[in-house]
C-alpha cells in the first residue's frame, strides 16, 4: 500500500512568517507592546509575541490559517 502524499501548500505564507519574525525581534528589543494603539504593557511572553505577529499578518491580509473555534 503506497504512503499518503502530503499536500505541498504552505500553512503560512512567507510574508506571514516574516511578520511574526518582526514581532519576535521587537519583543527581544523590548518595543513590542500589547493592546490597541500600543498603550498596553511590554510583552514578555514568547507565545504572546507570536500571537501578535500572526494577528498583524491577518490584518495585512497575508495567508494565515483561520482561528480554531
Amino acid at each position: 500500500m503506497p504512503a499518503k502524499k502530503k499536500s505541498s501548500s504552505r500553512r503560512y505564507s512567507k510574508k506571514a512568517s516574516k511578520t511574526v519574525g518582526s514581532a519576535m525581534r521587537r519583543k527581544k528589543k523590548g518595543t513590542l507592546r500589547s493592546g490597541k494603539g500600543g498603550k498596553g504593557g511590554k510583552v514578555k511572553s514568547r507565545k504572546q509575541a507570536i500571537a501578535i505577529g500572526i494577528s498583524e499578518a491577518r490584518q495585512k491580509g497575508q495567508k494565515v490559517p483561520s482561528k480554531k473555534k
